[in-house]
């Protein structure tokens, strides 16, 4: 799983500092509130500690990343990268990201049409694909993943062990892969998982867990 910036760990470390905001070359960062960026409007890396980050309909940012807050991609809005620790990210209909959507301790969805270059992947928290394209796989640690109709991923999907000292998160994960849903790639799963696959999707090979097959659109 990937590590974050070690600038976005510091910015948790200073989460007690004063409000504080700067934009250099377009950037905004800030401590203890939210940022946005407006509908239709253009801005570099947008970061900020103790809140949200939103970017607005057909916006366009660089990276837009948080320490405990929501990260929110409006309608055909576009981005290179998406990141959160102790929040949730979504992305509206129509949106981009070029490259990485990660989260820790935080749910991701996609909406339809929504589109991820680079992978999707958090530690805890659901992933759903609603009609989505991840080119990158999706991986994740104690989160269920639910790939939904009509939605493609390529790279696989990666359900990993856990590697906390206190044994992590023992509820056993599920995974749907819904109808006319396509994954290509491995399914890996090194812990345990309830693995649910639609009888008209299409996966690659499923090491570690036995698919179940269902009818209909929803097991």
């Amino acid at each position: 799983m990937r590590r974050f910036p070690t600038l976005l760990m510091f910015a948790a470390l200073s989460a007690s500092l004063p409000l504080l905001a700067a934009a250099h070359d377009n950037d905004i960062d800030k401590v203890n509130g939210a940022v946005r960026v407006e509908a239709g409007q253009q801005a570099g890396d947008v970061s900020t500690v103790n809140g949200a980050v939103y970017v607005g309909d057909n916006a366009t940012v660089k990276e837009a990343s948080t320490v405990n807050g929501a990260v929110e991609l409006g309608a055909k809005a576009q981005a290179t990268e998406l990141g959160t620790v102790n929040g949730s990210i979504s992305l509206g209909n129509g949106s981009r990201v070029s490259g990485k959507v990660d989260a820790v301790n935080g749910a991701i969805h996609l909406d339809p049409n929504a589109d991820v270059g680079g992978r999707v992947e958090n530690v805890n928290g659901g992933i759903v694909l609603d009609g989505a394209h991840v080119g990158g796989g999706i991986g994740t640690v104690a989160g269920d993943i639910t790939v939904g109709a009509n939605s493609r991923v390529e790279g696989g999907i990666l359900v990993d062990k856990s590697h906390s000292w206190f044994g992590g998160n023992q509820r056993m994960p599920v995974v749907v892969i819904g109808p006319h849903a396509v994954v290509q790639g491995t399914l890996e799963f090194k812990r345990e998982v309830v693995l649910k696959v639609s009888d008209s999707a299409q996966i690659g090979p499923a090491k570690g867990a036995t698919p179940v097959k269902f009818s209909g659109a929803t097991p």
